[in-house]
């Protein structure tokens, strides 16, 4: 065969073979589902915080005077009457010093009849010209010193004789004994908490705020309040006390909220949760889920309702809820926002709008 001939037929087999090697292209990937929602308006979005049902009375007791306690009479928990004993101290101590201000009392009583009498001796030696007016004036003193010795002494026995009815430390108030800081043998001083005592009667919701949610609240705030033993039952409530220093540790703020109805079935220790509004600027709300981060700055991807993209969308952001979060900047109430699955979204991506039960969304209509 001639040389010209071998060159196109070369290169022609090489094309064949080449394109025999070729994979086909795929087709493109369908739009991926992904569930999409509105966001809803800020009157149903809420900020809640955990509390613990409280008594509106917890006096914290402790012995007036010194001592080793003895003897511990109730355990925590135990519910207790107006006047019961709780706890004794080793009364010898103050036997003894009631025993010396009874003696000092029989001292001081003898002296002012001893001086007495001898008055009533000058004051007729005076009527008889026997002695001198200042005689006599001196033995007048001396009878109203003893006279105001035996007062002194009579007020130190009746001190003696009260310390002596404070080795027994008992309930002010009927109520449950809510703690207790001591254990028999301790030696406690005067003033020493030993028990806290919730009292019968009111109860309330102790909850602690958090610092950026502080400037929110103010005394009389109207509230909700959830118990956890009645899900779904919210009882009308408001903010009673609010702390105006942050907790040490916590770096919280203590507050206490009161039920607004008389009757309110909560016992002692139950949890519960507080609901407050947050705010009227809050003007929508968006779920948790439907919010991501980068950098420390917050963003939801929107959808386009033309095309069914997703674009990148910063917005700011209030207290986070329960299971909501206030958008207050970013968004408006006609948007559609991917509300799962959004750490694996990427910008300009093309999806398929779902709502909750999978089924299909035309974004063009509000849901």
């Amino acid at each position: 065969m001639s040389p010209r001939f071998l060159a196109p037929l070369s290169v022609l087999s090489l094309a064949l073979a080449l394109g025999a090697c070729e994979k086909p292209q795929a087709p493109p990937a369908p739009p991926r589902p992904a569930m999409v929602v509105q966001p809803q308006p800020a009157g149903a979005a809420s900020e809640s915080f955990p509390g613990e049902v409280r008594a509106r009375y917890e006096p914290e007791l402790a012995f007036r005077i010194g001592g080793k306690v003895t003897q511990r009479l109730v355990e925590v928990g135990e519910r207790v009457k107006k006047d019961q004993p709780l706890a004794e101290l080793d009364p010898q101590d103050v036997r003894l010093q009631l025993d010396a201000s009874r003696a000092q009392v029989a001292a001081a009583e003898a002296n002012l009849q001893l001086a007495k009498a001898e008055r009533e001796r000058y004051q007729r030696l005076l009527d008889r010209q026997m002695v001198s007016r200042s005689q006599y004036d001196s033995a007048h003193n001396g009878f109203l010193s003893a006279e105001a010795r035996l007062r002194q002494i009579r007020a130190e026995f009746n001190v003696a004789n009260n310390q002596a009815g404070y080795a027994v430390l008992r309930a002010p108030q009927d109520g449950v004994i809510a703690s207790r800081r001591f254990d028999v043998g301790q030696v406690v001083s005067a003033g020493q908490t030993l028990f806290s005592l919730a009292v019968d009667g009111e109860r309330e919701v102790a909850i602690n705020l958090p610092e950026h949610a502080f400037e929110r609240f103010r005394i009389g705030q109207p509230i909700e309040v959830e118990l956890w033993s009645q899900p779904g039952q919210r009882y009308p409530a408001h903010i009673r006390e609010l702390s105006p220093a942050a907790d040490a540790q916590s770096r919280t703020f203590p507050a206490r909220v009161a039920f607004d109805v008389g009757t309110v079935p909560a016992e002692l220790g139950q949890s519960a949760r507080v609901f407050a509004s947050t705010g009227a600027a809050q003007a929508l709300a968006v779920p948790l889920s439907a919010l991501s981060a980068e950098n420390g700055a917050p963003f939801v991807w929107r959808v386009d309702p033309q095309t069914a993209t997703l674009k990148r969308t910063p917005v700011r952001i209030g207290a986070y809820g329960e299971t909501l979060v206030p958008v207050l900047e970013g968004l408006q109430a006609s948007d559609w926002v991917v509300a799962a699955g959004v750490q694996v979204l990427r910008e300009g991506q093309q999806i398929r709008p779902v709502d909750r039960d999978n089924r299909a969304i035309k974004l063009a209509a509000k849901e």
